[in-house]
């Protein structure tokens, strides 16, 4: 680890360390180091050089709206490409929130989550794009440091399918 030195006027300091208070952080260090990963996020986002990305897309809506369940389930299977997963929360006798986990080529992601926020009938819908880089796929059927027993609940043995890894770019 690289240690770094910046120097700032009194008042930028205390408004920092107000932050670092409010927000829970043990010192300086680890939120400016959250500060830099968010800037460099946003950078690759805004500069399409985030080819791939993983995000969870959240939005609430009221389930009486004229067939907007259903649009909006055709929208998860018709994009099941990158709809990982989809967590429904009924809010009240109207309105549900949904959360739904996405991963995939970037452009993708981001017009799949514009699409299903303007769908007529959503509102409150938010997307937070992660940079991620892509792995090669492998298969740890084959992988000795990955074994899992056999006799194991969550073990599929020689099963596993061959499958990619995504990990934050920062």
């Amino acid at each position: 680890m690289r240690r770094i030195t910046i120097s700032v006027n009194d008042d930028l300091a205390d408004e920092f360390d107000r932050l670092l208070d409010l927000r829970g952080y043990q010192n300086r260090s680890e939120a400016f180091r959250d500060l830099v990963r968010g800037a460099l996020e946003a950078d690759r986002l805004a500069s399409d050089t985030a080819t791939h990305c993983v995000a969870c897309l959240s939005y609430v809506y009221n389930h009486h709206e004229r067939d907007l369940a259903a649009r909006v389930t055709a929208a998860h299977h018709a994009h099941h490409d990158v709809s990982v997963s989809t967590m429904h929360v009924h809010l009240d006798h109207d309105h549900c929130l949904e959360a739904a986990i996405l991963r995939g080529p970037t452009s993708e992601v981001r017009r799949f989550s514009q699409a299903l926020i303007a769908e007529r009938g959503v509102r409150h819908g938010q997307v937070n794009l992660v940079p991620v880089e892509v792995g090669r796929p492998h298969d740890h059927s084959r992988d000795e440091q990955h074994h899992h027993d056999p006799a194991d609940d969550h073990s599929r043995g020689a099963d596993f399918a061959p499958h990619v890894h995504v990990h934050p770019k920062t």
